[in-house]
């Protein structure tokens, strides 16, 4: 697994432990992240610290793998833009490395983002057949990312919602962690284009999704799989009432005027990871009130990608 110390992979490594996987992590632990600490104590865990563009030392990696999940991403559009060659190398040039360099039999698990929709049409949730229009560098890398694992054969993708939820490695940038942690820093938010809908998914589930397809990879692979909760495509003035709820003095006030750099307004449906057997186990309000407990612990000083 690259990426494997980062805010999805921290809460996924444990997990892949907890069902008897051996685990490989390679890592750079580019934010100085703990992340794996308490992971080290099982035997099944190697850390290797490096870069995932590193042919060689991925070559020796993939030596004695099974499966291999690219988790390694510079992650988010403001990082992509402000480092449009590194987003390239890591987010993409080193997905086609691995995919030339394993070997037919291994299996690849990658994930992508549902940003890749772009903006969908009003009124018709985006399946997995709906087109790729991605608003930014970030979902471009992705998208191409993902087309490229699924003609490698052997592999199957998912096109996560916007995640949210407490990780070891820690990510205040993702929407709904944002909003809680101004909830509850600041008492308000200021809504830019308030009507712009996406989905969201909880951290743990993304890590249960992967679990989920080792587990049924022959049946599911070969095709994208969408990954969200189906009752939460919202809007987000939705997403802030849904956060009142849990903060009952949480304000949100809409300028009118202002425009939002993220530019994705899609609703998403999700129907065909759940015919395949998967069901997320954690609701958004549970993920809510998750967050405002995290944050009693979390000082002032916000963790994020940018």
């Amino acid at each position: 697994m690259t990426g494997g110390a980062g805010y999805l992979g921290s809460v996924l490594v444990p997990r892949l432990l907890e069902a008897g996987w051996r685990v490989t992590v390679l890592d750079n632990f580019m934010y100085r992240q703990t992340s794996l600490l308490e992971a080290c104590a099982d035997e099944r865990l190697e850390i290797v610290r490096g870069d995932a563009r590193d042919r060689q030392r991925v070559k020796a990696l993939l030596k004695s793998v099974d499966a291999v999940i690219p988790l390694a991403c510079l992650t988010g559009a403001p990082l992509c833009d402000r480092d449009p060659w590194a987003a390239r190398e890591v987010n993409l040039d080193a997905v086609r490395m691995i995919l030339e360099l394993r070997s037919p039999r291994q299996r690849v698990i990658y994930p992508n983002t549902n940003s890749g929709y772009g903006v969908g049409t009003k009124g018709k949730p985006c399946t997995e057949a709906s087109p790729l229009t991605p608003v930014s560098l970030y979902g471009r890398l992705k998208v191409e990312a993902e087309q490229a694992v699924l003609d490698a054969g052997n592999s199957l993708t998912f096109r996560f919602a916007t995640l949210f939820g407490m990780s070891p490695r820690m990510r205040l940038d993702l929407l709904v962690n944002d909003f809680v942690w101004r909830a509850c820093q600041d008492g308000f938010v200021v809504l830019f284009e308030a009507d712009f809908k996406r989905n969201y998914l909880h951290v743990r589930d993304a890590a249960g999704a992967f679990l989920h397809a080792l587990g049924h990879f022959e049946a599911m692979k070969g095709r994208p799989y969408n990954a969200g909760l189906s009752d939460a495509n919202l809007s987000k003035r939705e997403l802030c009432e849904e956060i009142r709820k849990v903060l009952p003095g949480f304000v949100f006030l809409e300028a009118a005027l202002g425009k939002d750099p993220d530019k994705r307004d899609y609703v998403v449906s999700n129907s065909r990871i759940e015919a395949a057997g998967f069901r997320p186990q954690h609701p958004l309000q549970a993920g809510i009130r998750e967050l405002v407990k995290g944050y009693r612990i979390l000082s002032r000083h916000p963790m994020g990608n940018v």
